[in-house]
């Protein structure tokens, strides 16, 4: 079917006390991936790529690549922009065909967050396209963007954050961070639980990769609606190559690499998509 909105996705999994899994996808291989996982687990899924992502590929690359592929598709697939470092970029992407982004004004300061979630909302108005905004920052490292230390959202600023900007969700900081994790996170659950009774849109989990089940599973039961995966993702790809190609040196083919690649990120994704409770949540 053709790309749809992360709107009503959300707003589904919000009513229906789920989340859905949100993965960060490199190549043509990982879209595959990716929607196999979606078809199979008969799932809702987004697909995001990062400023990093089409700074190698292009939007426009991307774009063509996941639209043909959720044509195909029997499950509901959304191309969203992740971590969207600029307004000009997030402009670019809805301009392109994404059917969902993200403003990251994290990196500002609340007023200056607040300015920039706002006129991204405005514009995407234009194109009927959702937007999700971050407060608070989640630490660690993922592609070019990085935190140095957590700053957790405060639930009375996030609900000034959402009448403001009029976004459609909001990505929270709880003691997550992008990439693997160094030692056990810990997770300030409670404080989700105080920014759910506050704020009615559907919240967001960065940070996923590394986190165990009953983390992402308590965390859904406490409002998160969207989780995202990326590192994890990739770790499965490249292990499978490496793995192949320790076994099978003469392996020259690009195809046969992909191929392992791909099975592996379509079962880490069908494992997530359970964790998340969106599995046969399709409509």
């Amino acid at each position: 079917m053709p790309l749809v909105t992360s709107e009503q996705m959300l707003l589904d999994a919000q009513k229906g006390g789920y989340a859905v899994g949100a993965f960060n996808v490199e190549n043509m291989e990982m879209v595959k991936a990716v929607i196999a996982a979606a078809e199979e687990m008969q799932a809702p899924v987004m697909l995001q790529t990062t400023p990093s992502t089409v700074k190698y590929g292009t939007v426009e690359t991307y774009a063509a690549i996941v639209a043909a592929e959720a044509k195909k598709a029997s499950v509901p697939v959304c191309l969203h922009l992740d971590h969207g470092s600029s307004y000009e970029l997030a402009v670019q992407c809805l301009e392109n065909g994404y059917t969902s982004v993200m403003i990251d004004g994290s990196h500002e300061d609340f007023e200056g967050n607040i300015a920039v979630s706002k006129k991204t909302v405005e514009t995407a108005k234009k194109y009927n396209i959702p937007v999700e905004a971050e407060l608070g920052k989640v630490g660690g490292k993922e592609d070019d963007l990085e935190a140095e230390a957590d700053t957790n959202t405060d639930p009375m600023e996030a609900k000034e954050f959402v009448e403001r900007t009029g976004i459609q969700s909001l990505a929270v900081a709880i003691g997550t961070a992008h990439g693997f994790y160094v030692g056990t996170p810990v997770l300030d659950k409670e404080r989700l639980s105080e920014i759910r009774k506050v704020v009615s849109i559907p919240l967001v989990l960065h940070g996923a990769s590394g986190l165990t089940d009953q983390d992402v599973s308590d965390c859904v039961k406490r409002g998160i609606c969207k989780v995202n995966f990326a590192t994890e993702l990739r770790k499965a790809y490249t292990d499978a190559e490496k793995k192949l190609y320790a076994e099978k040196p003469e392996t020259f083919d690009p195809k046969a690499y992909g191929k392992v690649g791909m099975a592996a990120v379509t079962e880490l994704v069908k494992g997530r998509m359970k964790v998340c409770g969106c599995d046969h949540k399709a409509k």
